[in-house]
């Protein structure tokens, strides 16, 4: 596909290099030259130094023919009105990064009226990430498939957990108690592996499982993780990301503590929030937090805007005891020295807008030649989880999964047909229409014909 990208930020660049990864055309367009030059230096695109409101520039750019106008400034009206001439120039649908709050009542109306197909806001689909992981504390980190039919939900393995030290293959057979999931991946010393039959889960795995809601459920209670409600939150540093996880964690009536050093936005925030408590503070501060009553709370979420900070603060709470520990981090090559140091929990709002971007490209992209509906990005983009739609014409219908060839890296995790959820073992096989779920260690697949084939 032709994809116009306008603003080579971070998010931006992070953008044009997966796209041109997957093998998309991909042309961006920047004004600032030394921010242009990052992206030019490390991503084989097309690039154009110019203002993407400039209609002369976007027709140089190729907005005429292009597939998908993605703009990503750095300003809200920017992208907005970069979206409305591209799609008056002809671009086939815009995507736009809208960030101010101001804009989130009359989003709907702005969407209709300036030609925007699909808008992000990467602050505020951070703060649902968040707020979907408080609700499942046990855990580090869920994805939803199928339309939220099934989950996968990855957890510490501990010595004495029914599934530690047991070829995966025997573990049904000697702990018949425990719900039929899939292991689909699992975490060691920093390597993403895609485990089979004779694998053995080892005390400090992180153990990524597959299934429906209910069995999922079902699991981890007879694992005897628990599923404990949070009902108190603590969160450190009162960015726009807080304002929106506070707004839905108020809804749930979770109790919200807010510390924020900076006078005038803790003044803002609670007149924003007036159901919440809002502290003006240092929140790497030990003894106010101590002062506050940290181990108290179900939940702490560090989300300043300095990595450092809600490193060490997050690494005091989870030292403190407190149940579910959640930390912002804008650098990818933090969150391997976090996980091994024991927070499972890591967030970013960079890889949380691109994946919800690339899950709208790809979809598009389906559309158009191939059968991804959703593409999702797992382990810090060690391994993908795929969603596609199997087609009547491919090989691999009708014939069992033990009779095809698997691509390597790969395995087949979930189908769902008419909206049952499956477990796929040796004996089932895929039928046309069905939604499959494949995790891999690969990039840029786009069929199921590349992952299962006649043996």
């Amino acid at each position: 596909m032709r994809i116009l990208i306008i603003g080579s930020g971070k998010l931006g660049h992070t953008l044009a290099q997966r796209l041109v990864d997957e093998g998309h055309d991909v042309t961006v367009v920047e004004q600032n030259e030394s921010v242009l030059q990052k992206t030019v230096d490390t991503v084989d695109a097309m690039f154009i130094r110019g203002n993407g409101v400039s209609t002369e520039t976007l027709r140089e750019a190729g907005a005429e023919t292009a597939d998908i106008v993605i703009t990503a400034t750095a300003g809200d009206e920017i992208n907005m009105l970069s979206c409305l001439i591209a799609k008056r120039l002809g671009a086939q649908y815009a995507i736009a990064r809208i960030r101010d709050p101001e804009y989130l009542s009359s989003l709907g109306f702005l969407q209709k009226e300036l030609y925007i197909d699909y808008a992000i806001n990467p602050e505020r689909a951070t703060a649902r990430e968040i707020s979907r992981m408080l609700r499942f504390p046990f855990a580090g980190n869920i994805e939803t498939f199928a339309r939220g039919r099934a989950e996968m939900v990855d957890f510490r393995a501990a010595q004495g957990d029914a599934v530690v030290g047991i070829p995966l293959k025997d573990i049904y057979k000697k702990r018949r108690q425990l719900p039929q999931v899939l292991f689909a991946a699992v975490e060691r010393n920093g390597e993403c592996i895609i485990p089979k039959g004779e694998f053995i889960i080892q005390p400090g795995d992180r153990v990524h499982v597959v299934s429906d809601v209910e069995t999922i459920t079902h699991f981890f209670h007879a694992l005897g993780k628990g599923m404990e409600t949070i009902r108190s939150v603590l969160l450190l540093g009162g960015s726009r990301i807080a304002y929106y996880l506070a707004s839905v964690l108020l809804r749930m009536h979770i109790k919200v503590t807010i510390i924020e050093v900076n006078p005038e936005k803790a003044r803002f925030l609670s007149e924003l929030l007036p159901g919440a408590t809002v502290i003006e503070g240092d929140g790497t501060d030990q003894e106010l937090l101590e002062s506050e009553g940290l181990t108290d709370f179900h939940a702490f979420v560090a989300l300043s805007n300095r990595d450092e900070e809600n490193l060490m603060a997050g690494f005091y709470a989870n030292q403190r005891g407190v149940k579910k520990v959640i930390v912002k981090s804008s650098r990818e090559n933090y969150s391997s020295i976090m996980h091994n140091m024991g927070l499972d929990s890591i967030i970013s709002t960079l890889n949380v807008a691109s994946n919800n971007i690339l899950r709208t490209v790809r979809t598009r992209a389906s559309r158009a030649h191939a059968t991804v509906e959703r593409m999702y990005r797992l382990m810090d983009g060690r391994a993908e989880a795929l969603e596609f739609i199997a087609a009547a014409e491919d090989s691999y219908i009708h014939i069992p999964l033990k009779d095809l060839k698997i691509a390597k890296d790969c395995l087949v995790a979930v189908i769902v047909r008419e909206n049952q959820v499956k477990i796929p073992f040796g004996n089932d096989t895929i039928e046309a229409g069905d939604r499959v779920v494949v995790i891999s260690r690969k990039t840029g697949l786009s069929s199921l014909n590349e992952v299962l084939r006649r043996d």
